[in-house]
C-alpha cells in the first residue's frame, strides 16, 4: 500500500519552535507574536531570550519579521522571553511581556511600544509596569504570579489581565503604562496560566490554561471587569506538550483559535510550536471544543 498523505497546515510556523501565540489583526493583516523555545531537546528548563513576528493575509502562508523584542531591551529586566501580547491604541502599537526582573524577588511585565506592528520596539516606561509583589506584597513564592499578561480595550477603557496560579485584572490608564485602579483578583477553579480575553455579540469571554498538564477552560461575562462564569472545556490537551496558550481571534470573517503543542520533530513541552484551528460559538454563544487538526487553517468550512 501507498504511504498516506498527511497534511501540513499545522504546526504553521515550521522552521523555529515558537510558543505563546497572540494574534493582532490590523489593516486586513494577522501579525502573529510568538516566544521563541530554544531548549535543547534534553533540556529540563526553558530557555527563551525574544519574541518573534510572523505577518499573514489568509493564515496559511507567514512572513517571519525576525526577532523584534528582546529580554536586553528591557535594562531592568534579568531572563526569561515569556508570554505576551500587543494591542493597538492611539495610533501605536503596545506589547506586553512577562519576563524575570533583575532585581525584584519573582517576574515582571514590561510594556514596549511603536508605531509599527513590526518595530521598531522600545521599553515604553523604563521600568515593569508589574512586579511579582502586586497587589498583595507577596514576592518570591515560586509561583510567579506576573504570567502571560493580555489586554483588551472596551468602549474606549483598556484592562490588563495576568497571573499564574492566580489570576488578576486592573484598569490601565491613557498612556497604557501605568495601572489606572485597583488590582483584583479572579476566582478560576484550576487556573494555572495563559488568560486570553476576546469580545463577540455582547459577551465577554475568558479563556486559561486549566490544571497541569493544561487543558484550556472557558468563562464568559457581560461586563470585561466579570463577575465571570465558567462554562467548561474549549480546548483538550496539546499533543507533546504541558501548556496550553489560547488566543482566540476573529480573521477573514471566522473565528480561529490560536494555541502551541510540541508537533514539530524534536518538540515538546520546552520546543514547542503554534498551530491554529477554527473557533465555533453555538447560537447561545457558547464557544465548542475545538476540534485540532493536522490541516489547520488548511481544512475548509
Amino acid at each position: 500500500m501507498g504511504e498516506v498523505p498527511v497534511p501540513d497546515g499545522n504546526p504553521i510556523i515550521r522552521d523555529v519552535y515558537t510558543s505563546d501565540p497572540a494574534v493582532l489583526v490590523h489593516d486586513g493583516v494577522a501579525y502573529l507574536y510568538t516566544g521563541h523555545d530554544e531548549a535543547p531537546p534534553d533540556a529540563s528548563r526553558y530557555v527563551m531570550r525574544d519574541w518573534l513576528c510572523f505577518s499573514s493575509s489568509d493564515l496559511r502562508t507567514w512572513t517571519p519579521h525576525g526577532p523584534l523584542l528582546r529580554v536586553e531591551d528591557f535594562a531592568w529586566a534579568r531572563d526569561g522571553a515569556k508570554a505576551g501580547c500587543v494591542v493597538e491604541r492611539h495610533g501605536r502599537f503596545w506589547w506586553y511581556v512577562a519576563t524575570n526582573h533583575a532585581t525584584v524577588p519573582g517576574g515582571a511585565i514590561g510594556v514596549a511600544v511603536a508605531d509599527s506592528p513590526t518595530g521598531p520596539f522600545r521599553d515604553a516606561l523604563g521600568a515593569a509596569l508589574v512586579t511579582d509583589d502586586v497587589p498583595d506584597g507577596r514576592v518570591g513564592d515560586g509561583q510567579d504570579h506576573t504570567n502571560d499578561p493580555w489586554v483588551h480595550v472596551h468602549d474606549g477603557q483598556a484592562r490588563l489581565w495576568w497571573g499564574k496560579h492566580r489570576c488578576f485584572t486592573a484598569p490601565l490608564d491613557d498612556t497604557m503604562t501605568a495601572l489606572a485602579g485597583p488590582v483584583t483578583e479572579i476566582e478560576l477553579p484550576g487556573f494555572e496560566e495563559g488568560v486570553h480575553v476576546h469580545e463577540r455579540d455582547g459577551w465577554f469571554y475568558l479563556c486559561y490554561g486549566h490544571g497541569y498538564p493544561q487543558r484550556v477552560a472557558w468563562a464568559r461575562s457581560r461586563r470585561p471587569e466579570g463577575p465571570w462564569t465558567v462554562e467548561g472545556i474549549v480546548n483538550e490537551l496539546a499533543g507533546n506538550c504541558a501548556t496550553n496558550r489560547p488566543c482566540p481571534v476573529a480573521f477573514g470573517g471566522r473565528w480561529w483559535f490560536f494555541y502551541h503543542n510540541g508537533g514539530l520533530p524534536g518538540g515538546g513541552s520546552r520546543r514547542r510550536s503554534v498551530c491554529v484551528d477554527r473557533l465555533h460559538h453555538d447560537p447561545d454563544g457558547r464557544l465548542e471544543r475545538v476540534r485540532m487538526t493536522s490541516e489547520g487553517p488548511l481544512a475548509s468550512g
